[in-house]
């Protein structure tokens, strides 16, 4: 239909009448001009009231015009002016009208012009809205003429059901407001947005959309080349100055300030979060005056002990050292005989009895070393052969000047040289000793610390063979005379003739007095990275800053490393890198005194770790030597580390750390005792490594004040190449853990290294007299691994079925150039997930589904040691930093109870048969 036009416009000399007040009250507005769909008509006076006056406010309803609030704003002061009803009205609006189908104009146009006119609205505004409805105007012209023509080419066609189109299917819609009525723009792009949701959802559903990097922006091996490329030996060797430079015995100020500057560090390499925990623990302090170690022998003149090291720094304001003492070591002052017992092993103490040497009432010396390592159980067995209390010594032939030049002139332990340390007994309680099995929070109970299975009886002290040569010397002619033979019980002290000592022995006063602090606060400083995956699966990264005196060695070199892994990984956190799993980096305290900082951490927050852990990897001595890398593990971190030590070079040999590994004969140890991974391991049931480079044996000034940052840049790692050799170690292993797709765990090792476990504990059964049949008189039932042998087999058989599956998803997603589906996504999730549970199903714990009756009734753990969960690992009950392997198994062979014995063989096997049976399920 042709549009009829009609324009008008004012003369140029003219302005567009605007009416009084009263004008626009009237009957008969000058410059009204209503139009309706049949052409110029009058509005009545009650029509132009409502428009104009029937509002609230004077204000009038939009009509054509949408505004915030649904009425025109008011006219202003400016558009105020004399009435022009006088004036000749030439012509009306000089814009062109809108018209209807008719041609005549739109009644809502034409109000709206007239408002404009009296300029209640301002025309410029109301340009670009009239625009819009114009173009809505427009299409709407457009669409309806298409739909007419898609109706006249299908009119000839017969419908058996008729559609409602046209007027009848709009007469069925409700009648929208004009203001309310989205146009077809908006229409068109919501049904747009509905579109593409749609569509990706559906990719999502059917497992089209690939899944590229798995969720990372870097190249896995990008980001471990710059890892390697980046970490810096100088930064490390600057570390570790800091940290030397005072003492810092766990809960006193040098801990705490020390622990302050790691937080400081961790914040500043931006750390999603970083906070520290506070535990309140027993731990002992000594007293200035308060030791006395002194020969009464009426024969000769008293002496006493100097007991404190000499100065290590001869300068005008020496460094503060830690007094000479023994962490957790009992109160007292108590006077006896004084008998040499060799190391202290059960074998020597063993050989003293059979001499039929009484040594109740008596002074116990002894040295370090041997077959005894801990020193905990070198007292524990002086205190049960009844000793009233117990000295123990750092004899030259193990750390002194028979292996080397000693300090300043070379890296052994001086004349006066010290090993400090605990004597709690950890492997039969871990963790602050007043809590055992549960945290140390403030409000928390507290069990006595008298008769505590976790400390000994019988005060002690530790001496240098300074001390300890006057002592030795003054047992010449009393008891047996101890040659030096193939039993190893002479010692290098210069000038001693070699006596045990018996009760005829002269006299030594021992004085432990010192301070106890049963709630005394210590810090663990915990920062984070999270996850980018599955952020709530938590690899944990740890080593200790608590030390015994300067700690360069053990923990320095560790701290040192440790901060230097948070600020590379804090470099690539800045570069927006996240790793797949999250990673939590902790500067434990309180080790030194029976691991207790990691361990209440542990106990703080088990159901979480036992839920979310994938591993612990501690290091606690770095570098105490350049000779060899040493590892223990779980078998589950066997792959991985030996994957990383492909990657790394020895800086001495040039040749990597696996070849090294390889031609030394070396392989992973057990996991016994004597750092922070215990409770993560046979707590917890979280995966757990510890590793480091060590030398000779005895080869640096372990837990003296002579273990200094000097002493390490001139005799442990001058060029501090092996610090970083050992930083590119944990780092790389850190992205094994965080960052593979699939966890690098291989069942296949575990099963291998549970078979051997069942075969050693066969011979240790033989060599301790078990029985092959049963033994009613004495009670015994007759020794039989056969269970556990089974459950090893299907272990075998499960695990290497297991394995096939990460063989068939490599094969699939690296098929399709590392492009995985969000099926395969899942089951990979799902597989990582029972990788994780390995371990917490070796735990001995209520399971899921056993009543109360029952979880009462029933003994979880190791008997006597129940804190220690894990079926196959804990630490060796008279072994201390050993491990043992079906520690209840062994713990009752040792008691040569064989009943006992085979009800812990079938508790084991039918553990370990169930955590195989979880496998794939």
């Amino acid at each position: 239909m042709a549009e009829d036009k009609h324009e008008y416009k004012y003369a140029e000399d003219e302005s567009p009448p605007i009416p009084t007040y009263e004008e626009a009250t009237s009957s008969r507005p000058v410059s009204s001009l209503s139009i309706s769909h049949r052409g110029p008509a009058e509005v009545s006076d009650d029509a132009e009231r409502q428009t104009l006056l029937a509002q609230p406010n004077g204000l009038a309803p939009s009509i054509g015009v949408r505004t915030r609030n649904g009425y025109y704003a008011p006219p202003s002061s400016q558009s105020a002016r004399t009435s022009l009803e006088d004036e000749p009205l030439e012509s009306p609006d000089p814009r062109h009208a809108t018209r209807g189908e008719d041609g005549e104009e739109d009644e809502e146009e034409g109000l709206r012009r007239d408002m404009e006119d009296m300029e209640m609205l301002d025309p410029e505004v109301n340009d670009r809205r009239r625009r819009r409805r114009e173009r809505r105007q427009r299409m709407r012209e457009r669409m309806g003429k298409r739909w007419a023509m898609i109706r006249m080419h299908f009119s000839g066609w017969k419908w058996s059901i008729r559609l409602p189109y046209g007027e009848h299917m709009y007469s069925r819609i409700p009648n929208i407001p004009e203001q309310y009525r989205p146009g077809l723009p908006v229409v068109a792009r919501l049904f747009g947005l509905f579109v593409v949701a749609s569509l990706v959802y559906a990719l999502f559903v059917f497992a089209i959309l690939p899944r590229s990097n798995h969720g990372t922006q870097y190249n896995p091996e990008s980001v471990r080349q710059f890892v390697q490329g980046n970490i810096d030996e100088n930064r490390i060797r600057d570390n570790l100055k800091y940290i030397t430079s005072y003492d810092h015995v766990a809960g006193t100020e040098g801990s705490f300030t020390l622990g302050k500057w790691v937080e400081e560090s961790f914040k500043a390499a931006e750390m999603d979060q970083v906070a520290t925990l506070s535990y309140e623990v027993y731990l002992n302090y000594p007293k200035k005056d308060g030791r006395r170690v002194a020969l009464l022998d009426p024969n000769t003149q008293d002496w006493e002990a100097k007991l404190e090291e000499e100065p290590v720094y001869h300068t005008k304001e020496p460094k503060q050292q830690t007094f000479n003492f023994h962490g957790h070591s009992r109160s007292g002052n108590v006077t006896g005989p004084l008998i040499y017992a060799n190391y202290g092993s059960p074998s020597d103490f063993k050989a003293l009895s059979d001499s039929a040497l009484n040594m109740t009432g008596s002074i116990i010396l002894m040295r370090y070393g041997g077959k005894q390592a801990d020193r905990a159980l070198k007292v524990k067995a002086a205190e049960d052969h009844g000793a009233v209390g117990a000295l123990i010594y750092s004899d030259p032939a193990e750390t002194g000047f028979t292996k080397g030049d000693t300090w300043p002139d070379g890296r052994w332990l001086p004349r006066d040289g010290i090993q400090r340390g605990a004597v709690s007994l950890m492997s039969w309680v871990i963790g602050d000793v007043l809590t055992p099995g549960w945290a140390s929070t403030s409000g928390a109970e507290r069990v006595s610390k008298d008769n505590n299975p976790g400390l000994v009886n019988i005060p002690s002290l530790p001496l240098s063979w300074r001390d300890a040569q006057k002592l030795l010397q003054s047992l010449k002619g009393h008891g047996e005379k101890l040659p030096n033979d193939g039993r190893n019980w002479v010692g290098r002290v210069p000038d001693v003739e070699w006596w045990s000592g018996d009760q005829s022995s002269p006299k030594v006063n021992l004085v432990n007095e010192q301070d106890e602090i049963e709630r005394q606060p210590i810090y663990n400083v915990h920062g984070l990275i999270e996850g980018l995956e599955t952020p709530q699966a938590k690899i944990l990264v740890g080593n200790h800053r608590d030390s015994w005196c300067f700690g360069a060695a053990d923990p320095g070199s560790g701290t040192a490393v440790l901060l230097e892994l948070v600020n590379i990984f804090g470099q690539l956190r800045r570069l927006g890198w996240r790793p797949l799993r999250t990673i939590e980096f902790v500067s434990w305290d309180a080790e030194e005194y029976n691991l207790v900082g990691s361990t209440e951490y542990v106990e703080d927050h088990t159901a979480q770790l036992r839920a979310q852990g994938v591993a612990y990897l501690n290091v606690d001595v770095a570098v105490a030597g350049t000779d060899n890398f040493r590892a223990a593990a779980s078998p589950l971190l066997t792959k991985p580390l030996l994957r990383v030590l492909d990657r790394v070079t020895d800086p001495a040999r040039n040749v990597s750390l696996r070849q090294v590994w390889d031609e030394a004969g070396s392989h992973v140890e057990g996991l016994g005792a004597g750092s922070d991974f215990v409770a993560f391991q046979d707590i917890a049931g979280v995966a757990s490594a510890d590793f480091g480079f060590v030398g000779e044996p005895g080869s640096f000034p372990y837990h003296s004040c002579y273990e200094t940052f000097e002493w390490m840049a001139r005799f442990g790692d001058p060029d501090f190449a092996y610090h970083k050799a050992l930083a590119h170690v944990w780092a790389l292993l850190i992205l094994e853990l965080a960052d593979r797709p699939v966890l690098p765990f291989d069942v296949r090792d575990y099963a291998s290294a549970v078979e051997q476990y069942v075969l050693d504990l066969e011979q240790y059964a033989s060599d301790n007299g078990a029985p092959r049949e049963e033994n009613k008189e004495k009670g015994w039932s007759a020794w039989d691994a056969e269970p556990l042998e089974q459950a090893s087999k299907l272990f075998s058989a499960k695990a290497k079925d297991f394995a096939k599956w990460e063989d068939g998803w490599s094969a699939s997603v690296f098929g399709r150039g590392g492009i995985e589906g969000n099926a395969a996504a899942m089951q990979r999730w799902a597989h990582n997930e029972q990788l994780m549970q390995l371990e917490k199903n070796l735990l001995d714990l209520p399971q899921e589904g056993d009543d109360e009756e029952t979880t009462e009734k029933t003994q979880y753990g190791v008997p006597g040691r129940e804190q220690f969960k894990h079926v196959l690992f804990a630490p060796d009950l008279w072994g201390g930093y050993d491990v043992a392997y079906f520690p209840a198994i062994r713990d009752a062979i040792d008691a040569k109870n064989w009943t006992a014995a085979m009800t812990q063989v079938h508790k084991a096997a039918n553990i370990l048969t169930r955590a195989s049976n979880r496998l794939g399920s």
